[in-house]
This record gives C-alpha cells, sequence and structure tokens, in this order.
C-alpha cells in the first residue's frame, strides 16, 4: 500500500475528519477573531492568554476560509497550505493525506554525492516543467536539483524572495499535489531535491502578520525589509521551525537552503533549528541542511549544518574570469588568485579578516573542515540576477577560460553547484522580476535603477534607464533560458563537455570525497593557483589553473595520473598555457 504523508504543527488548518477542520491562529494583538468559510456562518474563535485562537468547523478539504480580525479586514492564515487566489486572497484547507507516495522507500543520498543544479520552477514552467526535465538531469549527472523559494507570493512573476506565505506553496507554479508529485518523481529517479526557504524577512506585499501579532517583529532592530523577525519569540521560532519540518516531512524534500541567515539575529535559534531537525526526521533518512549566510561563520558548520554557500570562492573566480572591481567585487580585486588560493584549501577567503567594504572584520576560521563543507559554484540566481542586466558569465568572460574554470568547480572536492541553462552554455539573461501592483512596481523598478548609480557604467542617468523594469512581463519573458539552445551545436559542445566532467567526478572524486581536506595552495602567477587534497583513502588531488595571460610553472607536487586538462595539451612546453587547467588523481601507496 502506497503511504501518505501529513505534518502537524501549532500553526494552520488542520483536518481531523472528511468533514472537520481545527483552525489554530496566534494573534496575540487581537481581543476577538473568528474564521469565515465561504458558504458557512462565521465562526468565533476561543483566545487563551497567550494570544492564540482556535475553532472546530464543519469544513474539509477544499474549504476557502480568511481570519477576520475586525470589521474592515480579514487575512489569510499565515500557515496557509494553499492560496488559489494569491496572497490577499482566502486560504485553503488541503488534505495532506490525498497525494499517495509512489517511492515511499527512498531515503536520499549521502552529502558527498551531491551535484546541485539550481532552478527558477517558474521559468522552468512551474511543477510540471521542472519534472520533465529531471530525466535529462539525471542523464548528465546531476543528482540534486535545488528549487528556488515557492511560498506564495503576490502575482505570478517573482524570484521568490517576496514570499509572505511561507506554509503555501505558489499557487501561479502548480497544486501542492503537484509539487509532491514531482518530488516523488525526483526520488524514483534516485534524484535528490532540495527547496530555498526565506526565514529571514517577508515581502512587501500581501504580509498582515504586524495587524494581528506585532511581537513578531522586533522594533528596535530595522533590516532592508522593516522590522526584523523577532526570533526571541517562542512562537516565532516554533513557526519557522515547524515550517522547516513541514517541507522535510511532508514534502518530502531532502534538505533545505537556508536564505541570508546572517539577517537572523538571534544566530543561536539556528543551533537549536538544525539539532531539532535532525531529532525529528526519521532514523535512516540523508537529510542536508544548507547556509547562506554572508558572515562567513564556520561555527555554524560545526553545530548540524552541512555546508555554506561559498560566496568568497564565487567572488575570487568571477574577478579572474572578468576583471570587474566594483561592488563586493572591490574586495578580491587586489589579491584574486591569492583569494582563490586560499578559498581551495581552507574553504573561506575571509576568516577574521577586514573586509574592506564592510569595513569590518568578516569571517571565522575553517580549521578542521572538510573541503564539503563548502558549495561552489561559479554562477547562481544572486550572481546573474543582481547585475543590473543579468548577464551570464558566456558573455562576460573568454569561453576557454571559463572552460577551465568549470574543470576546477567539477572536479575539485567542494561541492559543485551549477544554475538552470548553464549546462548547455546559454546566454540568455536571468534578470530581477516581479508582478507587484503599479504603485510598488514603480517604488522597485526606481530604486534598482538608484543601485546601480555608483557604478561606473551606469552613473549616467539616462544609462540606468536602460535597466529592465522588474515588473515589465517582458523582464520575465527574457530570463526563460530556451531548451531549443541545447540542441545547437554550441549548446550539445557544452553538453558533452558538462558530461564528462560530471562522469570523472561520480567515477573517481565521489567515492573518494567524504572528509577530504586541504592540503595546501599557492599562487603560481598572475592569475594562477595550485592547489591539492588529500582525499578519504589517502590518493592525492591535485590542481593547476590558470586564468591570467601568460604560461605559468606548476610546483612538482601537481603530480600523479593526469585526471583532466583542459586544454589538450600539445607542443613540449611543460608550462600551464594560459586560460588552461591540469587536474592529477595520484593513488593512494598501499603495502
Amino acid at each position: 500500500m502506497r503511504k501518505t504523508h501529513a505534518f502537524s504543527g501549532h500553526f494552520g488548518a488542520t483536518l481531523l475528519a472528511p468533514q472537520q477542520t481545527r483552525f489554530r491562529f496566534w494573534a496575540p494583538s487581537c481581543a476577538s477573531v473568528s474564521v469565515e468559510i465561504e458558504g458557512h456562518p462565521p465562526v468565533p474563535m476561543a483566545r487563551d492568554a497567550e494570544g492564540w485562537f482556535e475553532a472546530t468547523a464543519p469544513c474539509g478539504a477544499g474549504a476557502l476560509y480568511r481570519y477576520r480580525l475586525n470589521p474592515h479586514l480579514a487575512v489569510p492564515d499565515p500557515a496557509s497550505r494553499a492560496q488559489p487566489r494569491d496572497v490577499s486572497g482566502p486560504s485553503q484547507v488541503v488534505d495532506p493525506r490525498a497525494y499517495a507516495w509512489q517511492d515511499d522507500d527512498w531515503r536520499g543520498l549521502p552529502w558527498e554525492q551531491a551535484v546541485i543544479y539550481e532552478i527558477h520552477v517558474g521559468a522552468a514552467g512551474g511543477f510540471r516543467g521542472v519534472r520533465a526535465q529531471l530525466a535529462r538531469l539525471k542523464a548528465l549527472g546531476i543528482t540534486a536539483v535545488e528549487l528556488m523559494p515557492l511560498s506564495e507570493f503576490p502575482g505570478g512573476r517573482n524570484w521568490g524572495y517576496d514570499g509572505v506565505l511561507p506554509y503555501a506553496p505558489e499557487s501561479s507554479y502548480g497544486t501542492p499535489e503537484e509539487l509532491k508529485a514531482l518530488v516523488d518523481h525526483a526520488h524514483a529517479l534516485g534524484m535528490m531535491i532540495f527547496l530555498d526557504v526565506v526565514y529571514n524577512h517577508f515581502g512587501p506585499e500581501g504580509n498582515f502578520l504586524a495587524a494581528y501579532a506585532a511581537p513578531f517583529f522586533h522594533a528596535g532592530r530595522p533590516t532592508p525589509w522593516g522590522d526584523a523577525i523577532d526570533f526571541r519569540q517562542p512562537e516565532v521560532q516554533a513557526y519557522f521551525a515547524e515550517n522547516a519540518l513541514y517541507w522535510l516531512m511532508e514534502y518530502r524534500f531532502d534538505g533545505l537552503r537556508f536564505d541570508a541567515v546572517q539577517a537572523i539575529g538571534e544566530r543561536d535559534w539556528l543551533v537549536d533549528l538544525a539539532a531539532h531537525v535532525r531529532a525529528r526526521v526519521e532514523p535512516g533518512r540523508h537529510v542536508h541542511l544548507i547556509l547562506e549566510n554572508e558572515n562567513n561563520d564556520s561555527g555554524l558548520l560545526r553545530a548540524g549544518f552541512d555546508a555554506q554557500w561559498n560566496d568568497d570562492g564565487h567572488n575570487a573566480l568571477h574577478v579572474l574570469l572578468t576583471g570587474e572591481d566594483e561592488g563586493y567585487y572591490a574586495n578580491f580585486a587586489t589579491d584574486p588568485a591569492g583569494r582563490l588560493a586560499r578559498v581551495l584549501a581552507e574553504g573561506f577567503a575571509f576568516q577574521g579578516e577586514m573586509f574592506p567594504t564592510l569595513g569590518h572584520p568578516r569571517g571565522m576560521e575553517t580549521g578542521g573542515l572538510p573541503a564539503t563543507a563548502f558549495v561552489l559554484f561559479l554562477q547562481n540566481h544572486d550572481q546573474i540576477g543582481n547585475r543590473a542586466l543579468g548577464e551570464r558569465l558566456t558573455v562576460l568572460a573568454a569561453p576557454q577560460a571559463l572552460r577551465a574554470a568549470y574543470g576546477l568547480l567539477l572536479l575539485s572536492p567542494q561541492i559543485p553547484m551549477l544554475f538552470m541553462g548553464e549546462e548547455w552554455g546559454s546566454r540568455r539573461p536571468f534578470l530581477y522580476f516581479t508582478s507587484h501592483p503599479p504603485i510598488l512596481g514603480d517604488i522597485v523598478r526606481d530604486g534598482r535603477r538608484r543601485e546601480f548609480a555608483a557604478f561606473a557604467h551606469f552613473s549616467d542617468p539616462a544609462r540606468r534607464e536602460t535597466i529592465p523594469d522588474p515588473n515589465d512581463p517582458a523582464t520575465f519573458a527574457a530570463s526563460i533560458p530556451p531548451p531549443a539552445d541545447a540542441e545547437t551545436p554550441e549548446g550539445q559542445d557544452w553538453l558533452a563537455f558538462f558530461a564528462t566532467l560530471l562522469h570523472l567526478r561520480h567515477a573517481r572524486i565521489t567515492p573518494r570525497l567524504r572528509g577530504a581536506q586541504g592540503l595546501g595552495a599557492r599562487v603560481v602567477g598572475p592569475g594562477a593557483v595550485a592547489a591539492r587534497w588529500r582525499m578519504a583513502d589517502g590518493a592525492i588531488l591535485s590542481v593547476g589553473l590558470n586564468l591570467g595571460a601568460g604560461p605559468v610553472d606548476l610546483p612538482e607536487w601537481v603530480a600523479g595520473p593526469l585526471l583532466f586538462q583542459y586544454p589538450p595539451a600539445a607542443g613540449a612546453d611543460p608550462r600551464l598555457p594560459r586560460h588552461a587547467v591540469t587536474i592529477h588523481l595520484a593513488e593512494p601507496a598501499h603495502g
């Protein structure tokens, strides 16, 4: 018999019987609340001393409801499981047991097997569109798909970081059952599927929490998105901890990526969250917790989190590939090769040193952490989409240098991540897009253009006007990488290149990856580094990467049987040519 899964927490609507639903709503700022169910008379809710309201009503799955706060305001459920009429419409009661899982024996994959592919669900055609791509990605060598945030956001076009209802999958992408079918299909193919969650802020439209739960926010701690979420409150802690478990246990995601946790002031809550998740998921499941954290807080990687996105690695490689030195790239412009060498040897480039653009130290030492504690990438949604024109590296970097960098990315011991379309060398931009009402859309457009005024290329106001309007539907349309591009000769060449690298990774790197440790790295020339690692079985992996303008000599310890070289060696010159990579794997000595 196929199994069903349901997560029951403190918040929201819980189906007790086919025609009986319990509603629980934390509204400490309110004296009275009723639940209004379409087609039913209002049901008064009982209040306890902590501000919890509760009622049971004769309705079942599919019922649409709101919480009535006063004669002028009725709001959706902050723990809504579905919002068929967008963020300001009624919430919908969902039967979490309606979906029967096809592959319930799935337990996930060990972390060291991860090759991550980040994807925007809307740009991929919704939940069904992503599902249709999985077999192709599996064949290429992708083992984990990471979905950008799904929490219900205003309209149908958004990156997902403007979500306001964290329990409700974005309705424009499909139904809850279609999302579960996507996860189920990934598991049937032997693939993991991760979800990006946002616990540091809510979007600017459709968030009514302050109207009924003022303690949810910390009035004395402003952020770019408004008052900070107050993680000192037990109810706030429970709201997000239960959300993490909801996605992992009811939707069966294999892991979560936590967005910008440096904006969560109560660091101890993150430690508690990881411990709580580890204690609650079923024994034997591989569940992976991934951070985005500008603080380079390596302590969290020793406290229950598997890995962190390695922005330092990206930034150093980007500067070497493009020569750009504005914005946060200024922190890497003076010695990008040195920064990259430290990334390869130790994980983070900044481990307590002064970070110039911030004016204060950044990061913590990483001693003892394995290479797999860091997720390395050349591109992601931020690093493409936060550019004014959304250019990819295929537009910005020399083609041969870019391929050399991919050799490092996919064959180094850090966990690699690709962004949608990257595998066929897409040149399609990925822009910032929204679907706000006109007034808010104008504010977002004008604010985004002002952000780029400090960049030399956009110092001219007329040129800033050419930055695409996020709210224009054409901006979203321009960001969809056409799958037909993969069928072109250039697309096929890129796909073959990635397939070769990923086959080598799975065959020669992954089996010996757990616990791999850096043995050091150094700059060997302008734009060139050499690094090596001791693998789990004692093998030595070494790499020479030259993104500079001329050939360089490599140290003698870049040695052993050749695993991969790009471009293929030609001639008798023993030096590593410009825009090249060489990777060697010396098997462990036995006997």
